[in-house]
């Protein structure tokens, strides 16, 4: 009896060795690692840009004080470009969504056309210039080599304000000048740039703006060189567009986080 309990034991222990020999020769169970916890991000930024316009109108028109319009041909029409400064204070809700509310002053810009009245011939000379308050929403597309293009829109207001406008015909050799007039308008924009990551709290911009500023007034007309007697009526501009080139900075008070990184598979056996 003792050595059939003998020879059991061993064979009992032959089949564990070679039960423990095989999970030994099967390969390692391999997982996954737990994904890493997601930064909440949000942070505050203000922006300034300077720049210059490059400015356009539709046509421009002479409305009588009876409402009136003389047929009047635009042979030319033209602002001179005019320097453009602004503030503004932004979020950045995460890597590629941020908002920003703009106040921009347009600097005086000189006007100057030529229309065809009948058989006469009449310059127009004024100024112009710009407040505009816009509410932004960009789309940052991703960075190489710290370079972020980036493109946007954006919705608001504007105060557009005509100065000093006068013209003169022949061969008639008439003179006449407007008080000047303020006018605001529904404003609108599209934007695109680049953006150069000096460090995680600052970027520097390039940026291109089309903005659609509306229509304008001279403000009354009147003949002679002020506003002496009955105003003749006034000058509308109408559909002031701008191609605008801006270089500014933006000041991100909680810098971005660093990218996620890269968690490899852990094997475990």
């Amino acid at each position: 009896m003792a050595s059939v309990r003998l020879a059991a034991l061993a064979g009992a222990a032959l089949i564990i060795g070679a039960q423990a020999a095989g999970a030994a020769d099967m390969p390692p169970i391999i997982t996954k690692a737990p994904p890493p916890p997601v930064a909440e991000f949000g942070g505050w930024y203000l922006r300034g840009d300077i720049g210059f316009s490059n400015e356009d109108v539709g046509k421009i028109t002479f409305v009588a004080v009876d409402g009136t319009v003389p047929t009047q041909q635009n042979l030319t029409k033209g602002f001179d470009s005019a320097g453009i400064f602004d503030l503004g204070v932004g979020y950045q809700f995460n890597s590629w969504l941020r908002a920003d509310v703009t106040g921009q002053f347009r600097g005086k810009a000189h006007f100057q056309g030529m229309n065809s009245v009948g058989s006469n011939a009449e310059s127009d000379f004024a100024s112009k210039s710009e407040w505009v308050v816009l509410a932004n929403v960009y789309a940052d597309l991703g960075t190489w080599w710290c370079v972020t293009p980036f493109i946007g829109a954006g919705v608001g207001f504007d105060d557009i304000i005509i100065s000093n406008f006068q013209d003169d015909t022949e061969p008639v050799l008439s003179h006449n000048v407007s008080t000047g007039a303020s006018t605001w308008n529904f404003a609108w924009a599209i934007h695109a740039g680049l953006a150069y990551h000096v460090n995680p709290n600052l970027a520097v911009e390039l940026a291109y703006h089309y903005l659609d500023l509306g229509n304008a007034n001279s403000g009354p007309m009147f003949a002679g060189y002020g506003p002496l007697g009955t105003p003749e009526g006034s000058n509308q501009f109408h559909h002031i567009t701008s191609h605008d080139l801006t270089l500014g900075v933006r000041w991100l008070f909680s810098p971005m986080p660093p990218p996620e990184p890269f968690y490899p598979l852990v094997r475990k056996g």
